[in-house]
């Protein structure tokens, strides 16, 4: 696992985050190893408990047998009911991010949710939270100084290859725009529908760290897809 400053140093530029949910699940470090090789600097697990959301996935186990075979950021998005039990649980299994839905149902009250992410924290991990589409910003401003990263669903979570909901932007410029008011270290990562023309609209919203599944794994080009994620911040940059 790599230490909290270097994650961070990541999460500073642009990040690929390819989803596993769409890889060949007969070979994972291969497709783990391949995503490395065609550019991404993050893996994305999606972790899904068949309650919160109506899709059964993988657990901490699995993620710690892959863990020893790859030094990529392993990016885990928890869509489980517990998060409170069981993110722990990812983090020592080899987690480097851990991102949770502020949706949870066992984040029953503001002390909780503040005491799991400073929790995580304190280990080194580094911590964001997730909203779903129906959720609004102003949902996690109230914990945002202690997260890391905030990642905003542009699809329903549960399952990949959904289109992506454009009616999502203004929610992601209102968390970038509290981010940048309150001077936070906090990257903004977008998940769901992210493709070729999406990944430009969700950049120009506030975005930098970006989750794709379908668009990437499995594709002959992958490192050229891969490639025109970065290339947004040069241009930006001139």
């Amino acid at each position: 696992m790599k230490t909290l400053r270097e994650i961070k140093e990541v999460l500073k530029g642009i990040c690929v985050s390819p989803s596993l949910l769409s890889c060949d699940f007969s070979k994972w470090a291969e497709e783990i190893a391949s995503a490395k090789a065609a550019g991404a600097n993050l893996i994305h697990w999606d972790i899904m408990d068949a309650h919160f959301v109506p899709n059964l996935t993988f657990g901490h186990p699995v993620v710690k047998k892959l863990r020893p075979h790859s030094d990529l950021v392993f990016d885990v998005h928890l869509m489980i009911d517990d998060p409170v039990t069981y993110a722990p649980k990812f983090r020592e299994a080899g987690a480097d991010i851990i991102t949770m839905h502020i949706e949870s149902p066992a984040f029953k009250d503001a002390k909780t949710v503040t005491d799991t992410l400073t929790g995580l924290k304190n280990t080194g991990c580094a911590v964001g939270l997730v909203v779903k589409p129906k959720t609004p910003a102003e949902a996690i401003f109230p914990y945002i100084d202690l997260c890391d990263i905030v990642l905003v669903m542009t699809v329903e979570p549960g399952f990949g290859g959904q289109s992506f909901m454009a009616d999502m932007l203004p929610k992601i410029e209102s968390i970038k725009s509290e981010i940048e008011k309150r001077g936070l270290d906090c990257a903004l990562e977008v998940d769901g529908g992210v493709d070729g023309e999406t990944k430009d609209l969700c950049f120009k919203a506030g975005a930098t760290a970006f989750v794709a599944g379908s668009y990437l794994f499995g594709k002959p080009d992958m490192a050229e897809r891969i490639k025109a994620f970065y290339a947004m911040e040069k241009k930006q940059n001139g």
